[in-house]
């Protein structure tokens, strides 16, 4: 079953969001809860599923993500057909890059051909969540359907893709596109919350490849995988909408889902790790999340020059992190950053590499990497202030941009 498959793990732009943190990466290769990348969650999902022959669709500055899986995914072994390749624009059909999901897909449409998969798993690369994909598949074949859908349900303030309808038998009768990302429909007639897709798309082989085709003479090379390709073999084809967080599979079904559309997103979803009971356990031990980390020394806290102690509360630490002096509450510091003497950190997000100078107060903020915040620096409690030099969203989280420098 999940060896007759091949999966296409999208992960070709910065996304709609968070600005500014997707200026030097793509937004799955974002750092999420301290020592993850974004992109790791769809790969372990790939990996606890049996998926072993996975295709990275990169392009959107992809040296940090093609570096990531280098060092933390080369974990297949290629004389058994096993592998997660990164694919850049190969430009086999002309001299553009990936202009979406389908466009891509199309560009690569010679690896789908030479592969001896009868099935195509098409998943963002970009998203929050965990799921068993065999279960999916199973439900697939046992339904004899050309394509399913992962869909799950949403409220009216939940982005993310279209509106779905399903009929008695789970099939896909209707997709109503969200106008200007807004949900004022997003409820049925009996207040129920709607389904909406997350991402997650099962084809057969040749149904794929046969609408490609169909596709072809089609004007532009902007046409959506969920606008264009899925609403045109609804008409055609058996589609069959499959339930996020079913009580079958292998992974407890916490339901979780986020796609990180704004740096408020972002934020909240991180900082929601942090909960006593948070909506995304990761430390579930029948579903773990693998990644890379550098074999960095392990997260202390000692003293500073004045003697007082280093001390965290309620926070996430990853390796090679040293809180000498300072003191953070309910924050998530990513590997290799320093809080020194008489410092603040509160909720926060601080990643790689960054400094926080004595006696510095930071609140409410993300520090993208290699950031030395100067001493006696206050960030997060003027906003006015903070809009002049950084960026600040609509809750009045202050995010300051990797590498940023506050002069002499």
């Amino acid at each position: 079953m999940t060896e007759d498959t091949l999966t296409l793990v999208v992960a070709i732009d910065r996304g709609v969001g968070p600005d500014p943190l997707t200026l030097h990466r793509p937004k799955a290769a974002l750092p999420f809860g301290g020592k993850f990348r974004v992109i790791d969650f769809t790969l372990a999902n790939c990996l606890h599923s049996g998926l072993r022959r996975v295709l990275v669709l990169t392009q959107y500055k992809s040296h940090s993500l093609n570096k990531h899986l280098r060092d933390g995914w080369s974990i297949f072994n290629p004389e058994l057909g096993e592998f997660i390749t990164s694919v850049p624009p190969q430009m086999r059909e002309g001299a553009s890059w990936y202009a979406g999901a389908l466009n891509a897909i199309r560009q690569n449409r010679y690896l789908l051909e030479r592969s001896s998969a009868r099935y195509v798993l098409v998943l963002d690369g970009g998203y929050i969540y965990r799921m068993d994909y065999a279960e999916m598949i199973r439900a697939h074949l046992d339904r004899s359907v050309d394509v399913t859908l992962a869909l799950r349900s949403t409220e009216s303030h939940d982005h993310g893709g279209p509106i779905v309808l399903t009929n008695e038998e789970e099939l896909i009768s209707e997709m109503s596109l969200p106008i200007n990302d807004e949900r004022t429909d997003a409820s049925d007639a009996e207040g129920q919350p709607s389904l909406t897709t997350m991402g997650v798309c099962l084809f057969d082989k040749k149904v794929l490849l046969d609408e490609l085709d169909a596709l072809e003479a089609s004007a532009g090379d902007n046409l959506g995988l969920m606008s264009h390709l899925i609403p045109s073999l609804l008409t055609s084809r058996r589609v069959l909408g499959y339930r996020f967080g079913q009580e079958r599979g292998r992974v407890t079904p916490d339901r979780y889902w986020c796609g990180l559309e704004s740096i408020d997103a972002y934020y909240d979803a991180n900082l929601a790790l942090l909960r006593p009971d948070p909506p995304l356990d990761l430390y579930q031990e029948d579903w773990s999340i693998r990644t890379y980390q550098g074999q960095y020394p392990p997260a202390r806290t000692v003293p500073g020059k004045s003697g007082t102690e280093g001390i965290f509360v309620n926070s996430m630490l990853s390796a090679g992190t040293v809180i000498a002096g300072g003191g953070v509450n309910q924050s998530i510091l990513c590997p290799c950053v320093q809080v020194m003497d008489h410092a603040i950190v509160d909720s926060s997000i601080l990643c790689d590499n960054v400094r926080v100078g004595e006696g510095s107060h930071l609140r409410n903020c993300i520090v993208d990497k290699d950031v030395q915040i100067p001493a006696e620096t206050r960030i997060g409690f003027d906003l006015a202030q903070d809009r002049k030099r950084f960026t600040v969203s609509a809750k009045g989280v202050v995010v300051i941009e990797k590498g940023y420098s506050f002069g002499s």
